[in-house]
């Protein structure tokens, strides 16, 4: 068996500069793989791609990137998301197009565009960045969950479908995690205690924690396993609740 490293691997990673992406990056970057990340703002880092990947010409320029440097893909984490915290009634239509088209349009267009490039990648592997929201309601809104619990769908079909390219396709679901994404929530005591008191371990988790769940799933040291989710959660969906 291959050693517990990412060392000869090309990597891709969205939404790269905070939270769990630039934990993702940084962790990806210490065990040996070749990174790229993209942003939609840079960061001085000449591995960031300043891109959105809900806008076409700009997807194109990252897989132009892409093929340049390497002619091939061997990991791609889906990682950048937004969420725009309203009542499902609340959100206007550009709003609703905001959320899902990051969350799950944007990411669902790259994979298709990607494919040939992970399909002469060396066992490639796609982990995509999901929630607990896509199993039970967190309280994140209506349009958060329906992006993420199809793109939680969207990774297990993908992984029937593209098993036969030797395309491994997984994903990971966080529950609340301290990251700018989540701050201004965790900045409010009231919500803060409520979601302590939903997770067994009573604690929210880092960044790096939901980073080392994707390195492993995009080793060799998970050949096996597609088409399934890793739930990073301090222990919320065993309550049952």
């Amino acid at each position: 068996m291959t050693s517990w490293d990412l060392h000869g691997r090309t990597a891709l990673i969205t939404g790269g500069t905070r939270g769990i992406g630039a934990a993702t990056v940084a962790e990806f970057t210490e065990l040996g793989a070749d990174v790229l990340y993209t942003a939609r703002t840079s960061d001085g880092d000449p591995r960031c791609i300043v891109a959105d990947v809900t806008v076409p010409e700009q997807r194109a320029e990252v897989l132009q990137k892409v093929n340049t440097r390497w002619g091939r893909l061997d990991i791609l984490v889906n990682n950048a998301g937004m969420n725009i915290r309203k009542p499902w009634c609340e959100l206007d239509a550009q709003e609703q197009a905001q959320v899902i088209g990051t969350n799950l349009l944007g990411p669902a267009a790259l994979l298709r565009e990607l494919h040939p490039l992970l399909k002469v990648g060396h066992e490639a592997a796609v982990v995509n960045v999901a929630s607990v929201a896509a199993y039970v309601d967190v309280g994140s809104g209506a349009a958060y969950a329906l992006s993420k619990a199809a793109l939680l769908q969207l990774t297990r079909s993908l992984a029937v479908e593209w098993a036969p390219d030797r395309i491994r396709v997984n994903a990971v679901a966080p529950w609340y995690i301290s990251t700018p994404l989540t701050a201004p929530v965790l900045s409010q005591p009231e919500r803060l205690e409520k979601i302590l008191a939903r997770t067994p371990m009573k604690r929210v988790g880092a960044p790096e924690e939901i980073a080392a769940a994707i390195a492993f799933l995009a080793m060799r040291k998970s050949s096996f396993i597609t088409g399934h989710c890793l739930v990073a959660d301090g222990g919320l969906l065993s309550l049952g609740l």
